[in-house]
C-alpha cells in the first residue's frame, strides 16, 4: 500500500513569514495558513499575561505543522524593541534562512469622534499615534528587515486595509487616515524596492468579526449592514483573508505588486 504525501508549497526552503500582530484575528489566521504550507513563522504581538494561556494554545497549533516557530510579546512600535527582534531573527535564520513574507496586521489606534459633548474627542496626538502604529510602522519594519538583509530574493509585503480608506465612518477618522497612509506607503514600497525583488500589496478585507471590529462604536450595526449588502450574505472570515495572503506569497504571484485587493465576497460592489 502506497501513501501519497502532498509536498507543502514552502517546505524545506528555509523561508519564513514575519507576522506583526499575529496573536488573533487576521494575523493569527494567516500564521496558521502559511504554516500549513511549510513557511516557518515568527509572530510579533503585544498581549497581557491574562491572555497568555489562550495565545499559547493557538501557537501550539501552529507548531504542530512541523515548522520552525518564534514569538515575541513586545511593543512592535518601539525602535529598540524592533531591533531586538531583528537581531534575534538574524541569529535564528543564519546565513541561509530568509523572510519570504512580511505581514502587517497591527491594530492600535484611537476610535474617537471629532465632535462630542459627552466623550473625549480626537486630538493631534491621537492622529499621530494611530497613523504611526497602523501606517508608518509598515515602512519602519520593511526598512529594518531590508537593512538586515533578511528578505528573500522574491519577497512579499502584505498589509490589511479597510473600506474606511474611502468611506467616512463615525469615530473612524484617525484609523481611516492611517489606512490611507498605509496604502500610500505600500505603493511606494512596491515602486522603490522593486529592484530588490520585493513586492508589496494591501488586502482590503470585508467586514470581519474580530476583536478590532468590536472595538468600533456601533460595530453591531456595521455587521448587520454588511450582511445585507454582501452578495454572499455573510461576513468575511479571517480564513478568507489568510487564503489570499497565501496566494500572494506563492511564486506565481510575483507579478502582482502595488495593488489594493478587495477580499470581501463582493461586499464593495454595493
Amino acid at each position: 500500500m502506497f501513501i501519497l504525501y502532498k509536498m507543502k508549497e514552502f517546505q524545506n526552503k528555509n523561508q519564513w513569514a514575519l507576522i506583526l500582530g499575529g496573536s488573533s484575528g487576521l494575523g493569527l489566521a494567516t500564521a496558521k495558513k502559511l504554516a500549513t504550507n511549510g513557511l516557518n513563522i515568527c509572530i510579533v504581538h503585544r498581549n497581557p499575561r491574562m491572555q497568555d494561556t489562550e495565545i499559547q494554545e493557538a501557537f501550539n497549533t501552529i507548531k504542530q505543522e512541523n515548522i520552525q516557530f518564534k514569538a515575541f510579546n513586545t511593543d512592535a512600535f518601539k525602535p529598540e524593541k524592533r531591533d531586538v527582534v531583528i537581531e534575534a531573527l538574524k541569529a535564528e535564520l543564519g546565513t541561509q534562512g530568509k523572510i519570504k513574507t512580511l505581514v502587517h496586521s497591527v491594530a492600535k489606534g484611537n476610535l474617537k469622534p471629532m465632535i462630542s459633548e459627552d466623550t473625549p474627542v480626537l486630538k493631534h496626538d491621537d492622529f499621530a499615534l494611530t497613523i504611526n502604529a497602523m501606517g508608518i510602522s509598515l515602512y519602519d519594519w520593511t526598512k529594518a528587515v531590508f537593512e538586515a538583509t533578511l528578505f528573500a530574493d522574491d519577497a512579499r509585503i502584505i498589509s490589511f486595509t479597510s473600506e474606511g480608506n474611502t468611506k467616512a465612518w463615525q469615530n473612524y477618522a484617525a484609523v481611516s487616515a492611517a489606512k490611507v497612509t498605509l496604502e500610500a506607503i505600500t505603493r511606494n514600497i512596491a515602486l522603490e524596492f522593486a529592484p530588490f525583488g520585493i513586492k508589496a500589496n494591501c488586502i482590503q478585507a470585508g467586514v470581519t468579526d474580530t476583536a478590532s471590529l468590536r472595538m468600533i462604536p456601533g460595530s453591531e450595526n456595521i455587521i448587520k449592514h454588511s450582511l445585507i449588502r454582501n452578495p454572499n450574505k455573510r461576513l468575511t472570515l479571517p480564513e478568507d483573508v489568510a487564503n489570499v495572503v497565501y496566494l500572494l506569497s506563492k511564486d506565481e504571484a510575483f507579478w502582482i505588486t502595488g495593488t489594493i485587493i478587495p477580499v470581501d465576497g463582493g461586499e464593495h460592489l454595493s
